[in-house]
């Protein structure tokens, strides 16, 4: 037993190593935009790598984002934008995952296949004809415009995602279901929907980080004063001959807040989301 272990224990560690290491990664630019958002212009540039100190501690940034920006607007529309996409991507997402794992009919395989490739080709790739359709419905610089478009974007993986999860639902529970004269409906919200929390928690990351750190689409679709997001609304601090770095790093740690706090509330609904699929 104590040779087994000793053969188990190299492999662990490289394992945790490896991870350990790309936590680090992933999180050193995020420390590295907090500390600097906090530190002086010129304390940026001499030592970028230093935490702030009580000579270098500054909130200039953050006046400058509150004063001279519209800064709690940008958040509303991020926010207003990015809760509208998700609950409808996880809403068509869900029930479209329900019908193809569900219901076999003529086509079923061929509908899956149209939908991931949905996932392989950018939708970046049609903006030009997006941005026509937009400016035919009268859409452009509205945030109906951003929706329709997330919502197209997200859509492919998440049916992807739920109806893998779905078809892993046992058939007894929905047949006792419908055996109790509980209907189609019922069934999908009250039955298959609490089974697949954890898959549902996962396509809400996995979709949110990109529309709140969307710059394409806002720029194209919504760029007035009144709709823009919170990434483009950063844009404004930075010129063509100077930038302000205070106020860019600040207004960088505010929009990354919300990231963070999201993925704190599900990240054990996104483990074992993550988990799960993978011995499926």
């Amino acid at each position: 037993m104590a040779q087994s272990d000793l053969k188990v224990a190299p492999s662990r560690l490289f394992v945790h190593a490896a991870l350990l290491g790309y936590l680090v990664l992933a999180l050193a630019p995020i420390l590295l935009v907090f500390m600097n958002s906090f530190k002086e212009r010129g304390a940026i540039f001499d030592d970028p790598l230093a935490w702030p100190t009580p000579e270098t501690f500054s909130l200039i940034g953050y006046h400058k984002v509150l004063a001279r920006s519209d800064v709690w607007l940008y958040f509303g529309n991020s926010f207003i934008v990015t809760v509208a996409s998700l609950f409808f991507i996880l809403l068509f997402g869900a029930m479209a995952a329900w019908a193809l794992s569900e219901y076999k009919f003529k086509g079923n395989r061929w509908l899956k296949l149209f939908f991931a490739f949905g996932i392989m080709v950018p939708i970046r790739l049609g903006t030009v004809s997006i941005l026509q359709i937009m400016v035919s419905l009268g859409l452009v610089n509205t945030l109906t415009a951003l929706v329709l478009v997330y919502v197209a974007q997200g859509l492919p993986l998440a049916i992807m995602i739920l109806s893998e999860f779905m078809g892993q639902v046992p058939g007894e529970l929905k047949d006792a279901a419908r055996c109790d004269g509980i209907d189609e409906f019922r069934i999908f919200f009250q039955v298959v929907v609490p089974l697949i929390r954890p898959a549902i928690a996962t396509v809400a990351v996995f979709t949110m980080v990109p529309i709140w750190n969307d710059l394409w689409f806002p720029l194209i679709l919504a760029p007035s004063e009144k709709t823009q997001t919170i990434t483009l609304g950063i844009q404004q601090f930075v010129g063509q001959y100077a930038t302000d770095w205070n106020a860019v790093l600040a207004a960088l740690a505010l929009a990354i807040v919300p990231v963070v706090v999201l993925y704190a509330l599900f990240s054990r609904q996104l483990i074992r989301g993550i988990t799960a699929g993978a011995v499926k």
